[in-house]
């Protein structure tokens, strides 16, 4: 199960940068602003869910010991 949750937490994490280099290259080509407010909020979301899977993992682990 831990690898399980480690897999996912490296899989969102990736989404997240993916997430924060398009809505930075919107954000620079001055194209939609609700697109980019969208695409932050995402970002945020996205990077909750990866710190509560790395807490997951870490706890299924116990924490590293």
């Amino acid at each position: 199960m831990s690898s399980f949750t480690t897999v996912l937490a490296l899989i969102v994490m990736g989404l997240v940068v993916l997430v924060l280099i398009k809505g930075l290259m919107n954000m620079v080509k001055g194209q939609d602003v609700n697109r980019s407010n969208k695409l932050m909020q995402m970002r945020v979301m996205l990077q909750a869910v990866a710190i509560i899977l790395i807490m997951l993992t870490l706890w299924l682990t116990g924490g590293g010991r």
